[in-house]
């Protein structure tokens, strides 16, 4: 499985979104800090859940990097993170 499968998985289980976007962005940072052969290591995540309402934006990242704290301390260098509620789109 790859990282990118392995983010999404976790993500839907945790808020059952009705919209996920895992974009893999590695190959954007070829060269720069954290970036590794393969790659694997940068993402962009776009997430719409109900999970989100009412939340703030800080309250939001903090719940997708608690659900990601493994590859965060692991493989994946880079999150950026768009997650939001259905009314917000």
């Amino acid at each position: 499985m790859t990282v990118r499968d392995t983010i999404a998985e976790k993500l839907t289980q945790a808020f059952a979104p009705v919209h996920l976007d895992v974009i893999d962005q590695s190959h954007l940072h070829a060269g720069h800090a954290g970036a590794r052969p393969g790659g694997e290591t940068h993402y962009s995540i776009h997430i719409v859940s109900q999970a989100f309402r009412g939340k703030t934006r800080i309250e939001r990242h903090r719940m997708v990097n608690e659900t990601l704290a493994r590859e965060l301390a692991g493989s994946v260098h880079a999150l950026a993170i768009r997650a939001v509620a259905p009314e917000e789109t």
